[in-house]
C-alpha cells in the first residue's frame, strides 16, 4: 500500500510540474520559465524536481508529449461526436468543425496557446528529437484532414481549385493564428469565429455558394 501510495503522489507532483510549466511557457517561452519557478510552484525542492525530470530538455519532451496526446484525443473525440450525428463525411466534419467552434466560445478567456508553435518559435533551444516531435505534431494535423477531405472528394469533388494537403493545413493555420489574434486583441470569442468561418470555406469548397 505504502508504495502505490507513493506512486500515486510522485504522479501527482509530476503532472503539477508539467502544468505550472505549460503554463508559464504559454504565458512567457520556454526559455524564460525557470526550474526554480517551478520548484516553488510545486512547493518541492530542487532535487525533487530533478527526481522527474534529468533537465528542463527532458520537461520539455515530457510537456510536448502530454500536449500532442491531449491535442489527438480532444480532435478525435470531437469529430467523432459530428460522425455519430451524421453518416455523410462532408456533414460530419462540419459538425465537427461547428462542436470546435462552440468548445473555443465556451472558454471564459482567450484560448491560453500553442505549444507546438511556443517550442517552434524558440527551436534553437531545442535537441533533434524535440524539433521531430514538434514537426510530426504538425503533420498529425495535414494527415488527419487531409484523410478526411479525400473521402469527402470522392463524393463532393471541390467546387474550386484547390490543394487538398493545402486545405488541410489551412486548419492549423486558422487555429494558431486564431490564438494569436485572440490573445494578442484580448478577444476570447475570436477564435471560435476564425473557425466558423473555416467551417464557412469548408462547405464552399465541396458544395459552392
Amino acid at each position: 500500500m505504502s508504495s502505490l501510495l507513493a506512486t500515486r503522489k510522485d504522479s501527482t507532483t509530476r503532472d503539477r510540474l508539467l502544468d505550472l510549466a505549460e503554463t508559464a511557457i504559454l504565458q512567457k517561452s520556454f526559455a524564460a520559465t525557470s526550474i526554480e519557478e517551478l520548484v516553488a510552484g510545486a512547493e518541492i525542492s530542487r532535487s525533487g524536481f530533478f527526481y522527474h525530470f534529468k533537465d528542463k530538455g527532458q520537461l520539455a519532451k515530457a510537456l510536448l508529449l502530454r500536449y500532442v496526446e491531449r491535442d489527438r484525443a480532444i480532435l478525435d473525440d470531437i469529430f467523432a461526436r459530428g460522425d455519430a450525428l451524421n453518416d455523410d463525411p462532408l456533414h460530419g466534419f462540419l459538425v465537427g468543425l461547428r462542436l470546435f467552434a462552440e468548445m473555443t466560445a465556451s472558454l471564459p478567456e482567450a484560448y491560453p496557446g500553442c505549444l507546438v508553435a511556443a517550442i517552434c518559435y524558440q527551436e534553437q533551444l531545442f535537441d533533434r528529437e524535440i524539433r521531430a516531435i514538434n514537426r510530426d505534431a504538425v503533420l498529425a494535423w495535414r494527415t488527419r484532414f487531409r484523410a478526411r477531405f479525400d473521402r469527402i472528394a470522392a463524393l463532393y469533388p471541390p467546387r474550386i481549385e484547390v490543394d487538398l494537403d493545402d486545405l488541410a493545413d489551412m486548419a492549423s493555420a486558422i487555429v494558431d493564428g486564431g490564438i494569436t489574434l485572440s490573445k494578442t486583441l484580448r478577444e476570447p470569442l475570436l477564435l471560435s469565429r476564425q473557425v466558423t468561418l473555416y467551417r464557412a470555406f469548408i462547405r464552399a469548397v465541396f458544395l459552392g455558394g
